[in-house]
């Protein structure tokens, strides 16, 4: 097969004579020789020496001689959608590397955010509740290990992963901050525990808010890269476009017919180009409007995954949320022992004691990699630089052909050119639009009917576009709870916290998003415990907290509040 490296070439730049004021006989094949030998169409033996009587073609026909031979045609008719893929695919190429680049580093920012806010909850044990670290960071690693399956398309219940890793954690509390022991609960009695954990609520409503937060804001970042991959897909099923029998003989008739005049040169009418290549591109115009809304779904989408509700604030303030729900179970302690023996009894122990803190922060750490870029850009800025780019291409479908014709196929305005059958001023037959009504009338191709590979790929459209505008996310507005008062340290999630803000206000201490992304949109390398945190108190003002002793200001205020009611409750 002839080699695909000179195939990709401009076609203008591998045209050798110029075109003559009308299609005669040609005088002779060499020009036709040289152009078949430059861009290694075929065996040189298949072309004539001279002009010949042309009557085994079927689709360059013409009652002159002609340079052509069957073989030839046949040849021609292979290059000629060869040729118009290459710059199907050429033109689709940024618009491919734009979603499918920013797809990857999304994927990758996305892990790491959850790698990120799983060692910031283990470390709040480690620091805080040393002496339940153990176990509770194993329920806190199944509990993430659920976020990225549930972020990377698992068919999983994000309410039930949730509740889960509150209904695992609350035989761990109770055996050592409600009512702790020498020895530890037996797993009858932790079973008990852990079924009763929803009637009991020793959390209050903090799995609730979990649920409301997490549930908005990973699956719309979960929408977001699935919309991200099947823009990839939509480009890849329309670059291998399949082309019909009468699109291919359209497309040889347009560009190689030509040749076999000697018309090496000659390049069609703007006109006839539009009417060739909309009429083969007719199924992929239908694509058009379903990719402008797509694209404004993404934007849209986009917009709301702000504030409160963006991954990046709720998975790195979920080790606050997990100290608020720590701290009112031990408050509420000795109302929460007589719930639990009215359902379980007495606590039944046995002789083993759990082990203190297993988990390594500056293993851990070293494998964490922060963003860091210059100009502080943050996983919202990127989402809308991103966007800004993509909102660029929301016509490309229904404007391919224009493009097509315009920079690559057509003769220049004014221009002697090709209309199928002869070296013409001007393209004399009507016109038609885009799209696969308008080519009834289409003089150059017959289409029939709808693509079903395209009609597939629009049906996916439709599907992510419902999910993008959000028709998934109201379920979780439910579990948005206002602040209830004494024992419940839930509060109203708003809309009112800036992208660019911390969204800090909760009493353990928000960590500001940090997260900054490079110019190539990968991550780059910083360890964590040299990366300083930004958490805000309640009079507003800032503090700085390095990795050293309490890493995390919820961890210090935490571990003072917890030492005061112990001693409180000691006392009394």
């Amino acid at each position: 097969m002839a080699s695909k490296s000179l195939g990709v070439l401009s076609l203008s730049a591998l045209l050798l004579i110029a075109a003559p004021g009308g299609a005669g006989p040609p005088t002779g094949c060499q020009g036709v020789r040289k152009v078949f030998q430059l861009r290694q169409l075929g065996p040189l033996r298949d072309i004539p020496e001279s002009p010949r009587a042309g009557a085994d073609l079927q689709v360059c026909t013409s009652k002159n001689t002609t340079c052509c031979t069957k073989k030839m045609e046949e040849r021609y008719q292979t290059v000629a959608k060869q040729d118009i893929q290459q710059v199907l695919q050429s033109s689709s190429a940024t618009l491919k590397f734009l979603i499918s680049h920013n797809a990857a580093a999304f994927h990758e920012t996305f892990e790491m955010l959850i790698r990120l806010a799983e060692n910031y909850t283990s470390t709040l044990f480690c620091n805080a509740y040393r002496n339940m670290a153990a176990e509770a960071t194993t329920r806190v690693q199944e509990f993430f290990t659920d976020v990225g399956l549930f972020m990377f398309g698992t068919d999983i219940s994000m309410e039930e992963f949730v509740n889960k890793f509150f209904d695992t954690l609350f035989p761990v509390v109770y055996n050592h901050v409600i009512n702790p022991g020498l020895t530890d609960i037996s797993l009858e009695y932790a079973e008990c525990l852990r079924t009763a954990r929803r009637a009991i609520r020793p959390f209050g409503n903090v799995p609730r808010q979990t649920i409301g937060q997490m549930g908005r804001s990973l699956l719309s970042s979960r929408t977001f890269l699935q919309a991200l991959n099947l823009g990839i897909e939509v480009i890849n099923t329309t670059d291998h476009l399949h082309f019909s029998k009468d699109c291919s003989k359209a497309l040889l008739r347009m560009q190689y017919c030509p040749h076999c005049q000697g018309l090496t040169s000659s390049k069609p009418c703007m006109g006839y180009c539009l009417n060739v290549i909309r009429g083969c591109l007719a199924n992929m115009a239908e694509v058009d409007l379903h990719w402008q809304m797509y694209i404004q779904s993404l934007e849209e989408l986009s917009s709301a995954m702000s504030g409160t509700q963006d991954v990046e604030h709720v998975l790195l303030n979920f080790h606050s949320l997990v100290n608020d729900a720590l701290v009112q179970a031990h408050i509420n302690g000795p109302e929460l022992s007589k719930q639990v023996n009215k359902v379980c009894g007495p606590p039944v122990r046995k002789p083993v004691q759990s082990p203190g803190c297993l988990f390594d922060q500056n293993k851990d750490n070293q494998g964490l990699k922060m963003f860091s870029r210059d100009s502080e850009e943050t996983l919202a800025s990127r989402r809308k630089e991103f966007i800004s780019h993509l909102r660029l291409y929301r016509a490309f479908y229904g404007g391919l052909a224009d493009q097509l014709c315009g920079n690559e196929l057509a003769a220049a305005d004014g221009l002697p050119c090709w209309n199928g059958e002869d070296v013409v001023r001007s393209y004399t037959h009507r016109v038609v639009g885009s799209g696969i009504k308008a080519q009834s009338t289409n003089p150059e191709v017959k289409v029939k009917g709808t693509d079903p590979v395209i009609s597939q790929i629009i049906d996916k459209l439709k599907h992510v576009i419902q999910l993008l505008q959000g028709k998934s996310f109201p379920k979780y507005d439910k579990w948005n709870l206002q602040q209830t008062g004494s024992g419940d340290v839930d509060e109203q999630i708003s809309g009112d916290c800036d992208d660019e803000d911390g969204c800090g206000g909760s009493g353990s201490g928000e960590v500001k998003r940090i997260l900054k992304i490079t110019d190539s949109g990968l991550p780059d390398k910083t360890n964590l415990s040299d990366v300083k945190q930004m958490h805000q108190t309640n009079d507003g003002s800032t503090l700085n907290t390095t990795g050293a002793g309490c890493t995390i200001m919820a961890d210090c205020m935490t571990f003072m509040l917890t030492s005061l009611v112990t001693l409180f409750l000691s006392l009394w």
